[in-house]
């Protein structure tokens, strides 16, 4: 009977382990892997600077860092809230195409805003140049201007282009808000601003402060915009800390910094609303019923909700659009034609292989029974928060020495230069995006196959079919669509994404990112205009298929 039972409470204690199990674990590993190294390399440099950048640089960068991104935070949570309560709340000239439109500056990525600003207000731009016909002006020292590439600068262009993430959570969160709510509050005497600020701001304020720390964690990662308006930030400090000095190390504490700043904001965020709850009352709730404004209020909210769109969207995008129109002969340029065809290779690749393996990790997480692999799930989600500089400093040092290990080894057995098969090509980018935007499409496989009936499935495997031939019968032709819109986002953020291409692209390899940012910071905005429309038009796909969304 001992024997017995030895045998059989034995094979009890094993954790089961199959290949969905080991799959999803090489999944996570990977995506886990650049920030891991981050940190090894910040503990472990080849030559600790840590104490000189403390005392000279580092402050600095976190100082113009922590006000960029309190700044930019600030105007987009009141501005992205106000014009969600306007639209929702109110119907006046132009609201109905005005609630869309103010989706528009999405699709303008912020570096280009800001190549858009300074070529508008310049010495040279229309606006100085119109001032100095106007008023009889000879040059700069008969008047003051403001100095345009500066800290405000980089302020506004920011929030012209992050405030529709706020917008577009507030908005959601009003239109699902009851209307009887706000009638008990008008009969108990509230006014449109009482009504605001007691009963729609505090329902709201999850949905607010979910879109303000998107905005503030992008504010962080961003470095074209802070680059072009010459702001020292954590960012532009990895670049200049790397390039410039050649100090690996240094560069990877740096990044690391910013992975606390992240880490701090995502944990505020959940801090400041993890006692809030909010309930619908039922499905049969009345919604909101808009009030129509009259006279001066309804011109006076047209206006005010027409200011953000004009900001964000018409100006960096008609600057563009003009130069564009004025310098054809950029369209056939080679180095274009070149830019585009990376762009779609590293992006469609990167977009490829980030949806098949969410996929593969969510489906896998169903089928196994090892905690492991779900407790890791959660920690995927984190490359989304770290900068594209963050995971170029934690992919480009480990691959760097992978690829020479391994062309040395082979020259020694072969005698044969393979060269660097990793950082020399394209596949470090396309690592990069997958970890950047792993999220993106995990979260979409999470909520497309959580909607399909487990019974589906189940009469799948009844029928003799395996997990690998329910997912390929069953889950893909219902989820389709889902797939279909997560490739788009993906490949949207990718052709986006310029840090982690600056530092991880080979020698002489654009894509249209970095050949915008190359001949804008060479002041050739006539030559950058044509790859900055195609960034600007792939934007706009997102931005039509958010708006399909939330209709």
């Amino acid at each position: 009977m001992i024997d017995q039972t030895t045998q059989v409470s034995a094979p009890s204690r094993r954790l089961p382990f199959d290949r969905w199990s080991a799959g999803a674990l090489l999944i996570a590993a990977l995506v886990l892997m650049p920030i891991v190294s981050v940190a090894w390399i910040a503990f472990h440099p080849t030559e600790n600077i840590w104490p000189h950048l403390v005392s000279t640089t580092l402050p600095r960068y976190l100082k113009n860092t922590i006000v960029l991104t309190l700044s930019v935070g600030a105007i987009c949570a009141v501005t992205g809230t106000a014009l969600a309560w306007m639209t929702t709340l109110y119907r006046f000239p132009g609201s109905r195409i005005l609630q869309w439109l103010l989706l528009l500056p999405l699709a303008i990525p912020a570096y280009v805003g800001a190549y858009a600003l300074v070529d508008f207000l310049e010495y040279a731009g229309p606006v100085q140049t119109a001032l100095r016909q106007m008023f009889g002006w000879q040059s700069s020292r008969d008047y003051w201007f403001p100095e345009i590439r500066s800290l405000w600068a980089a302020i506004v262009v920011l929030s012209g282009a992050l405030f529709p993430y706020v917008y577009l959570l507030a908005r959601a969160a009003f239109r699902e808000q009851s209307g009887a709510v706000y009638e008990v509050a008008q009969a108990l005497g509230a006014g449109p601003f009482r009504r605001f600020f007691r009963v729609g701001v505090p329902l709201a304020r999850p949905a607010i402060a979910a879109g303000t720390a998107i905005v503030m964690m992008e504010t962080v990662s961003d470095f074209g915009t802070v680059d072009y308006f010459a702001v020292q930030t954590l960012t532009t400090g990895i670049f200049s800390t790397w390039l410039q000095t050649g100090n690996a190390g240094g560069a990877a504490q740096i990044a690391a910094v910013i992975l606390v700043l992240i880490l701090a904001l995502v944990t505020l965020e959940k801090i400041g609303r993890r006692r809030s709850r909010f309930y619908r009352m039922g499905r049969s709730q009345r919604p909101l019923e808009p009030i129509r404004l009259t006279g001066w209020p309804a011109w006076a909210a047209t206006v005010l909700c027409t200011l953000p769109f004009l900001m964000g969207f018409v100006l960096p995008g008609g600057v563009i659009l003009s130069h564009a129109l004025d310098n054809p002969e950029h369209w056939v340029d080679r180095g274009l034609g070149l830019a585009l065809w990376h762009t779609l290779v590293v992006g469609g690749s990167a977009a490829a292989i980030t949806v098949v393996a969410a996929l593969f990790l969510v489906y896998g997480l169903r089928q196994s029974r090892n905690r492991l692999p779900k407790l890791l799930l959660p920690l995927t989600t984190i490359g989304y928060a770290a900068p594209g500089a963050v995971l170029g400093v934690g992919l480009l040092i480990p691959m760097a020495a992978a690829d020479n290990a391994i062309a040395d080894a082979v020259e020694a057995l072969t005698g044969a230069d393979i060269g660097l098969l990793m950082t020399g090509s394209a596949f470090a980018i396309v690592y990069a995006y997958a970890v950047r935007f792993f999220a993106i499409a995990q979260g979409a496989a999470d909520a497309a196959i959580g909607r399909v009936s487990p019974s589906l499935p189940m009469a799948a495997r009844s029928l003799g079919r395996t997990a690998g031939g329910t997912l390929r019968e069953v889950y893909v032709p219902l989820i389709r669509g889902s797939v279909g819109t997560a490739l788009l986002l993906v490949f949207v953020d990718c052709v986006k994404e310029l840090p982690a291409t600056l530092l991880l692209r080979p020698f002489n390899y654009n894509t249209l990112a970095t050949r915008v940012h190359e001949k804008a910071s060479l002041e050739q905005i006539g030559q950058a205009s044509p790859a900055a429309l195609l960034v600007v038009a792939v934007g706009l796909l997102a931005v039509l298929m958010l708006a399909r969304a939330n209709r």
